[in-house]
């Protein structure tokens, strides 16, 4: 049984038998039916109605991430949830386990896998709401952590869409690198490639100049050459400006060639590409653009399906949690 302390409990071991998740059997009849999932973002949030065997039979996507909430409004917001996918108890990772986010859920150290994920998982009881724990990186010479890409990953693992031993590339505003050994993360490094083009293009001198398409083309790949290993990368980014003021980049083709260098300097950094596979957790435009920079850096993108991922990681959750 876990540890309590007031509403929480906290899974300090792992059990064949169901716990229950509030203080009556409200939910009992529930669970054998199935459960909802949510992976909750900053912005973002994806619920879906898993059943007992862990298929999606319906989903719901909004902007109720959390920066949308309060602490006191998560309660009201799950019930919402529930009205729309069944009054079925909850597991849920991402931020919502951050100290933005609803509770503080404690990191768990890398190495992790799954296991240690269940582990570290916190109930409140009175949701009947599960939320998973993320990852830190705290014993190497850097400091790193996330929130809900690890479900993804060594979910993909558990469905025999990646490795165990492989190098994951998960792009969105906060770009991650995640290394696994054995099905379980050993390393991670954040990149925040897709918050830097988002600050350059609605602020400072740059403002105004990256309104263009970003695609994969002329202007994209001359941005990847340019910022792949450059380590003047601030010297890189006016160029942009440089370029369009002397007739060398159209103006149409700015906003493609400052995301090229971004882009470029963030998988240039990695010495490890040559001739390696990387499982490229992503899908649309972003998932194209960075595939492309994985080739120009000798590697070759596998594309995965995020939500199949994200769909086994978080139903082995729910199975090693009860």
């Amino acid at each position: 049984m876990g540890r309590r302390t007031g509403s929480w409990t906290r899974r300090t071991a792992l059990t064949s038998s169901r716990k229950a998740l509030c203080p009556t059997n409200k939910w009992e009849d529930d669970v054998s039916g199935g459960y909802i999932a949510i992976d909750w973002g900053t912005t973002n949030r994806r619920a879906w109605r898993m059943s007992a065997a862990g298929v999606a039979e319906a989903s719901l996507k909004d902007g109720r991430g959390i920066l949308s909430l309060t602490p006191d409004e998560y309660p009201s917001d799950i019930n919402a949830i529930r009205a729309h996918l069944g009054e079925l108890p909850v597991i849920a990772a991402g931020m919502v386990g951050s100290n933005r986010g609803w509770r503080e859920v404690p990191y768990v150290d890398a190495p992790a896998g799954l296991e240690a994920l269940a582990a570290g998982c916190v109930t409140i009881d009175e949701a009947a709401a599960t939320l998973v724990p993320g990852v830190a990186l705290r014993g190497a010479a850097r400091a790193d952590v996330m929130r809900g890409e690890e479900v993804q990953v060594l979910g993909a693992i558990a469905a025999g869409l990646a490795p165990a031993d492989a190098l994951f590339c998960q792009p969105g505003t906060h770009n991650k690198w995640i290394a696994t050994e054995g099905g379980r993360v050993t390393d991670i490094a954040t990149a925040l490639t897709g918050e830097l083009f988002a600050l350059l293009r609605g602020h400072g001198i740059l403002s105004g100049m990256l309104d263009g398409t970003v695609a994969d083309g002329a202007a994209f790949q001359d941005g990847l050459a340019r910022g792949a290993g450059a380590r003047d990368l601030t010297v890189a980014l006016f160029e942009v400006r440089a370029r369009v003021l002397l007739g060398r980049l159209a103006p149409d083709d700015a906003a493609a060639f400052a995301s090229g260098v971004l882009i470029g300097a963030d998988v240039g950094a990695r010495e490890d590409l040559a001739g390696r596979t990387v499982q490229l957790l992503a899908g649309g435009a972003l998932a194209d653009l960075y595939a492309a920079a994985i080739r120009h850096g000798g590697g070759t993108p596998v594309t995965l399906d995020s939500e199949r991922a994200f769909a086994a990681g978080i139903h082995r959750l729910w199975e090693l949690t009860r």
